[in-house]
């Protein structure tokens, strides 16, 4: 039996390559005769890096220093591959460093992301730079990656989202040495009900005042950026919301919105290895309604559907109905937390309960 295992990280628990090893270890286990061939992906947040690297032998990571979330230097890789360079806006404002730093969203910075764009497009031959977005910490709306490229006043653009409240203009960066491209599958808009503060602010431990009040100075920030580029309405723009705004800075700057999940799985090749597979997993961390809305196991779903090949989720915890599943191409769903009882067994497990959930769907579905 042919089986593809290619999912997505599993929050801040484990990276995709790590949990794709897990499930595939556990099904070994049970069927090792079975052909596993594990395709790590990434819709653009955390491990897109990593999972390209994986699949593009001739890839180069190249470490930068930068600025973390809360200012504090830390070191991120850009990857290189031929004409094009990508950057994982994770690794320089991830929601997991600003938790570790005890950072707070209305101060974490994109300066980080701004420092790695520049240093991705100066490399020599770079025609194109590849932001990917997701899992971030931040709220700044991008200022400051503009104030990395640039941008002036760079001292408050720097600040986090909370330090552009009231701010009335701005200098836009020069332009840069390769053209742009932000690699997300979330589609909000900057500000409002469905906008980077109200939706995602609260994950980054956001109370409902700073909700409010980071909403507001992004309105702030997005005046002076539209009337300074001469591009009004970037802020309503699908995917501008993204990883706490940086999206609207990007695509202030010019950049193209792409799919970072059909991105990764078009680099990693998963749609030629689905076509020939017997079976597909994939998972995530948490997979609920949000899941089947562009993120990786929605976009995995679809191309084993179009290839007539059953697709299964493992996830950490699910929350989702199997109707509504399979309404998503989803044939099942296995848990961790179902398998051991809780989330806080799940958690607690890591890999090992990956494995083991590994092992119960070797045991359903292998010949």
């Amino acid at each position: 039996m042919r089986v593809v295992v290619a999912p997505d990280s599993f929050g801040g628990t484990l990276r995709a390559d790590q949990a794709a090893a897990a499930i595939a270890a556990g099904w070994r286990e049970v069927a090792p005769a079975d052909e596993i061939a594990c395709r790590p992906l990434s819709d653009g947040g955390p491990g897109l890096v990593a999972a390209l690297a994986a699949a593009l032998p001739e890839a180069q990571r190249i470490p930068v220093q930068c600025s973390g979330p809360t200012g504090t230097p830390i070191v991120a890789d850009i990857l290189r591959a031929g004409a094009t360079g990508y950057v994982e806006s994770a690794a320089a404002c991830g929601l997991e460093d600003l938790r570790a730093l005890n950072g707070d969203v209305r101060t974490a910075t994109t300066y980080g992301v701004g420092q790695l764009v520049a240093a991705a497009a100066g490399l020599p031959g770079v025609e194109v730079v590849v932001v990917g977005l997701g899992g971030s910490g931040s709220n700044d709306g991008g200022a400051g990656l503009w104030a990395a490229l640039g941008a002036e006043p760079a001292a408050v653009l720097r600040g986090g989202g909370a330090a552009v409240r009231g701010l009335d203009a701005v200098t836009v960066p020069g332009p840069l040495a390769a053209r742009l491209v932000a690699a997300t599958d979330v589609d909000n808009p900057l500000l409002g009900l469905t906008g980077a503060s109200a939706v995602y602010g609260p994950q980054k431990g956001a109370d409902r005042e700073a909700v409010m009040s980071l909403d507001l100075a992004l309105e702030d920030w997005a005046d002076a950026v539209e009337a300074a580029t001469g591009r009004p309405g970037v802020r309503s723009r699908p995917g501008a919301g993204a990883a706490g705004g940086l999206g609207f800075g990007l695509l202030a700057l010019g950049a193209e919105r792409v799919s970072g999940s059909e991105l990764v799985m078009s680099a990693v090749g998963l749609a030629e290895r689905i076509e020939s597979a017997d079976l597909v997993v994939t998972g995530e961390g948490h997979f609920d309604e949000t899941s089947l809305r562009g993120k990786v196991p929605a976009a995995v779903a679809r191309l084993a559907q179009a290839a007539g090949v059953p697709c299964v989720v493992v996830a950490g915890q699910s929350s989702l109905g199997a109707r509504v599943a399979a309404a998503g191409g989803v044939d099942e769903v296995w848990s961790v937390a179902n398998e051991l009882g809780s989330v806080a067994a799940a958690l607690a497990a890591g890999a090992e309960g990956v494995q083991a959930v590994g092992r119960a769907v070797a045991r359903a579905w292998s010949r």
